[in-house]
C-alpha cells in the first residue's frame, strides 16, 4: 500500500500535484501484486498466494528476521507471429509479496508447496508458544 506523503502545514503546488500518482502507485502495486490468504490452525500458520502461470522455478522465498518475503515473476508465453492481438487482458512481470512473521514461528521449518497455480506457505509455530488467553474483568465505577 502507498503511503500519502505527509504535507506539514504547508501550502503550495506539491500536495496537488503528489496525490494523483501516490493513488496511481497504489493502483500500480495492486496490480502487480498476487492475491493472498492468511489464517492460522493451533500448529501453523498459513498463507495462499494466487500464482497462476508462474513456474516454481521463477520464485524465490526468503526470509529475514521477522519477515517473509516472495519474489516471482511470470513470462509472457505469447509468440505475436502472425496474429494480430486485439487486447490483452493477462500480466506478466516481476512481482514481490513481503509479510511480518508473528514470533512464535518456527522459521527453520517453514515449508513451501507449489500446485494448481497456488503457492501454500506453511509456517510452524514453535512447541509452547500457544497463545494464552486471559480474561479481564470490567469493574463497575
Amino acid at each position: 500500500m502507498v503511503e500519502k506523503l505527509a504535507t506539514s502545514g504547508q501550502g503550495g503546488w506539491w500536495p496537488d500535484v503528489a496525490g494523483p500518482l501516490h493513488a496511481l502507485g497504489g493502483k500500480i502495486h495492486d496490480f502487480f501484486s498476487p492475491q493472498a490468504e492468511a489464517g492460522a490452525t493451533d500448529d501453523a500458520y498459513e498463507i495462499e498466494l494466487e500464482i497462476p502461470g508462474v513456474d516454481e522455478n521463477d520464485i524465490e522465498i526468503s526470509q529475514s528476521g521477522d519477515v517473509l518475503t516472495v519474489k516471482g515473476e511470470k513470462h509472457a508465453a505469447r509468440k505475436a507471429e502472425g496474429k494480430t492481438y486485439y487486447f490483452s487482458e493477462r500480466v506478466y512481470g516481476a512481482f514481490q509479496r513481503s509479510f511480518r512473521l508473528p514470533g512464535d514461528v518456527d522459521a527453520d521449518a517453514i515449508v513451501a508447496v507449489c500446485e494448481n497455480g497456488v503457492l501454500k506457505l506453511k509456517l510452524p509455530k514453535r512447541p509452547g508458544t500457544a497463545e494464552k488467553v486471559r480474561r479481564i474483568e470490567i469493574k463497575a465505577r
